[in-house]
């Protein structure tokens, strides 16, 4: 019992003490998939931070569209450096953030290239819901597919994705 109390406060007192709106600068190490990433920050000798992309909801990586988000976002941000403006962490620990390449809001580029949907709560069509008309418009990305499935719908219909194999 006193090993895991210990552990627990070398843990807790190791942590960043990061608040709301803390900005750090770091270079991305992987995208694990269309709005969730890793980010080394820059001066830190800890593991990478994992990043919730704040405001989107991409497709989850076994429904349609969803290998084609993430690797639009590899292809736009790994190995680049970033900012991020971090907010919380979410009831999975990542960090909730917003993210900055070269002065572009990386979410609002997922959206308007069709590779997200504006995150919707409640009767809120979300902070980018002008760019999701103007992409459902163009039908691009994952708007010229018939019917695109919001990820909340499509985990409530057939569950999570199956964990991917190794490779």
């Amino acid at each position: 019992m006193r090993r895991f109390v210990i552990a627990s406060w070398l843990a807790l007192c190791c942590l960043p003490a990061w608040a709301d709106g803390t900005r750090v600068v770091g270079r991305v190490t992987r995208v694990t998939d269309g709005d969730t990433l890793w980010l080394r920050v820059e001066g830190e000798n800890r593991k990478p931070l994992k990043i919730r992309i704040e405001g989107i909801d991409a497709p989850e990586a076994c429904q349609p569209w969803g290998r084609e988000a993430t690797e639009a976002l590899k292809a736009r941000v790994l190995g680049r450096r970033l900012e991020a403006v971090l907010r919380a962490r979410d009831s999975y620990q990542r960090w909730l953030g917003t993210l900055w390449l070269d002065g572009e809001d990386v979410a609002a580029w997922m959206v308007r290239e069709g590779h997200a949907w504006s995150y919707r709560f409640r009767r809120d069509d979300g902070p980018y819901a002008v760019l999701e008309r103007e992409a459902r418009q163009a039908r691009r990305g994952l708007f010229s597919q018939p019917d695109p499935m919001l990820p909340q719908v499509f985990r409530r219909w057939h569950g999570p994705c199956p964990p991917r194999a190794a490779s």
